[in-house]
């Protein structure tokens, strides 16, 4: 399997090229080159597979055996599980009025950012180990990212992280969860600016093609395709979990709701869709709305400011996933997707072409929801069920509501809940309801903490740049010293 640049100017690279990467070296952002097409006996068959078994099914398909043996691959995947803290790893909770949460928070950061890049680490560290090389992490967070990647690295001997949060911007659990990690390879800088402000000096060291060659740089954002492909069985797994039947002709639809902010579960889940799984796709999003208008208008452009609401991971204004949505719709034109991707970086603007819109149009449907809706959604999920849902969880939840108020026949429908509520108390009293804090969140508050500041007027790209050069000269010091 190769997989090539979204922009069409990049060499063509393998699995492996494709996990070290960051952006291609062109700006744009990896893709398989061909898709397999599943057809219906192999979705009857992975319809009684576990979450695990669907990831290595896909993961097989996208991996070359060449790579990672099929054996390999499987245990990798395994232990890549092993801490999470349900039986089933995901979970559906089926409730009142057709209501139905996909639970992908029951990692160790409590957010859905750990089922891929626990896998995507072991994958790392696979490559990393046979190769004896090292490698420099950099990673920008709107709140739930930082902490699942630091989670997944940390302490590993041949992989340094930095990571930038959004100083104010996202919760104080949020924060916690990654400063309080004092590991020797974890490096955690606060900036004063948002996520779309942060990831500025991370796209701009990126593209210093060199630079990042040099230092051995790459990314666990969503830009990372492994992180795409491993959330693709997120979709598999509430397709089969929320299906009424697969012996009518056709398979029945099975409606997706996707809470998202960089649209990696978007991609993830038209790609699902491209393969074989009949599903139809919902895009949530807070009023950070450019996915919605997207849709709706074709309208790809930035608003003045983000906005901060109660679902702060999705408070980004570029989702930068969409770019491979856009290069499947175009039929994987890279000219068009170069031409509309250089535009929006010019101009911060794109009118979406009459027919590019028009598809996508077709295969995702979408919508916009205010902080009030997400606490009277919380509230509402609180009183009919008396479960707690977070804010992310909530913008999904409340499609869902507006469907059944609306008393529309409906496909069964599954909101992919992204977080824990223990992770947002704030929003939980915002609606009127009583966090539930589990112990281990409870005992950050009393752990040492360590975070570099990155403060408005600094030059963030320079400090971003000592800090790599300086984890490079450390690394070949260890490696000379462990020579001799």
């Amino acid at each position: 399997m190769w997989y090539v640049s979204t922009r069409g100017i990049a060499p063509r690279v393998n699995f492996e090229g494709a996990l070290f990467s960051g952006y291609a070296p062109d700006g744009g952002l990896f893709m398989p080159e061909e898709l397999p097409q599943l057809d219906r006996e192999t979705l009857c068959q992975w319809s009684t597979l576990s979450y695990p078994g669907l990831v290595k099914e896909l993961c097989a398909l996208f991996i070359g055996s060449e790579l990672i043996p099929k054996d390999d691959l499987n245990d990798l995947i395994d232990r890549a599980f092993s801490r999470f803290r349900h039986r089933e790893v995901v979970h559906l909770s089926r409730l009142r009025n057709g209501l139905n949460v996909l639970e992908l928070w029951h990692g160790v950061t409590y957010a859905f950012k750990d089922l891929s890049l626990s896998c995507t680490a072991q994958f790392l560290q696979y490559f990393l180990e046979k190769r004896e090389k090292h490698v420099t992490v950099v990673v920008g967070t709107s709140g739930d990212t930082g902490s699942a990647a630091i989670e997944s690295v940390q302490g590993a001997k041949n992989v340094d992280i930095i990571v930038l949060l959004p100083k104010g911007h996202c919760t104080k659990i949020q924060e916690l969860q990654m400063t309080t990690v004092l590991k020797e390879n974890v490096h955690v800088f606060g900036v004063e600016g948002n996520s779309d402000e942060l990831d500025e000096p991370i796209k701009t060291v990126f593209a210093d093609v060199a630079f990042v060659k040099k230092h051995n740089l790459m990314s666990l954002n969503s830009i990372n395709w492994s992180r795409v492909l491993v959330q693709m069985a997120h979709h598999f797994f509430a397709y089969f979990q929320c299906t009424p039947s697969l012996d009518t002709h056709p398979l029945p639809l099975v409606e997706v709701v996707v809470p998202t902010g960089a649209a990696g579960n978007l991609a993830a889940g038209y790609i699902a869709q491209k393969i074989g799984l009949p599903i139809r796709l919902v895009v949530a999003v807070n009023r950070n709305d450019i996915i919605h208008r997207t849709v709706q208008q074709g309208d790809f452009s930035l608003s003045e400011a983000v906005k901060s609401t109660l679902a702060s991971a999705m408070d980004i204004q570029v989702p930068y996933n969409m770019e491979r949505v856009f290069w499947l719709l175009s039929g994987c034109d890279s000219q068009v997707t170069r031409a509309l991707m250089e535009q929006f970086e010019r101009t911060q603007s794109v009118n979406l072409p009459k027919e590019l819109h028009s598809k996508l149009s077709e295969v995702v449907t979408s919508g916009s929801v205010s902080d009030e809706a997400i606490t009277q959604t919380m509230g509402r999920c609180w009183d009919e069920n008396q479960y707690l849902l977070c804010p992310h969880s909530a913008v999904a939840v409340n499609y869902h509501y507006q469907q059944m108020d609306r008393q529309e026949p409906s496909t069964p429908r599954c909101c992919l809940a992204p977080a824990s509520a223990a992770k947002f108390p704030e929003a939980v009293l915002a609606a009127g309801l009583t966090p539930e804090t589990p112990a281990e969140i409870v005992a950050l508050e009393h752990k040492e903490t360590r975070c570099t500041p990155m403060r408005r007027g600094d030059n963030w790209t320079l400090m971003l740049q000592d800090t790599i050069e300086d984890l490079s000269r450390r690394w070949r010091g260890h490696a000379l010293n462990a020579s001799q």
